[in-house]
């Protein structure tokens, strides 16, 4: 997504160029270009997709909206299985329309993921709860905080379901560091992503994402507390900006790995 105004050929081809062999997509561009093409076409390339991105939505109240997310989801986690990733990242859904119920809303999360986690054990796939930001707890996920997702991961086997640890949303949080090791000790981080904080937020805020290095977050910081609880996985860049969207996007994906090597260790 962080260069979404490239093709998936023209993608796979800009990561070769680059020397960059991982890879996180997302649903829509696969389903544009064919789930089938997508992963010859990165297999072929000798590409690793680290996640698939996104599942989720589990709030909703009505039966049939409930079943339909369900179906979605498993959808989903069959894509990650032919896409060869191991990892399906969750954005867990937002306050049904006119409900004030966070704790409910919650609950139905946990319900979800009792039916989906065995699924996705079958194919291989793990669920990768992740916490947003509380600006959009309302509307796009009532998981805050890496306590809160935690809490619910916890409720199920760590090969099941665990979390992302993602920078833009946590930065904020001063118990995040200690809720990265409760999960690096129950083998629980799935995944690792980056993005900094840079204000003003646009109107909106959804693509308000900064790229590396030019907002409030240290990244090696963040990076220290992965590592320190035994993460050794990928660690991706993930950037909603309407800014970068509107440049070349080989261009972006260039600048956004040199900013990558400059702000990690």
């Amino acid at each position: 997504m962080t260069v979404k105004q490239l093709s998936m050929p023209e993608l796979v081809d800009a990561c070769g160029q680059l020397g960059i062999a991982n890879v996180g997509l997302w649903r829509e561009p696969v389903q544009t270009y064919g789930l089938e093409a997508t992963a010859k076409l990165i297999r072929d390339a000798g590409l690793t997709v680290t996640t698939l991105c996104r599942g989720g939505f589990f709030t909703a109240i009505e039966p049939g909206e409930r079943s339909k997310a369900l179906d979605d989801n498993r959808r989903a986690i069959d894509e990650a299985a032919t896409l060869g990733t191991d990892t399906l990242v969750l954005v867990s859904g937002g306050l049904p329309a006119g409900s004030k119920d966070l704790h409910g809303a919650r609950e139905r999360i946990a319900d979800a993921l009792s039916e989906l986690g065995p699924y996705a054990e079958e194919r291989g796939v793990k669920l990768a709860i992740e916490p947003l930001h509380p600006m959009y707890a309302s509307d796009r996920c009532v998981v805050s905080t890496l306590k809160q997702a935690l809490d619910l991961a916890e409720r199920f086997p760590a090969h099941q379901v665990g979390v992302t640890v993602d920078t833009y949303h946590i930065w904020w949080d001063d118990n995040a560091p200690a809720q990265i090791a409760r999960a690096g000790a129950s083998g629980r981080i799935h995944t690792f992503q980056l993005a900094d904080w840079t204000t003003p937020l646009p109107e909106g805020v959804l693509n308000g994402r900064g790229q590396i290095g030019d907002g409030a977050i240290d990244m090696r910081e963040w990076q220290g507390y992965v590592e320190a609880a035994g993460y050794t996985g990928a660690i991706e860049v993930e950037l909603f900006n309407d800014g970068l969207w509107a440049r070349d996007g080989r261009e972006v994906l260039a600048e956004t790995a040199a900013r990558f090597v400059e702000h990690t260790a």
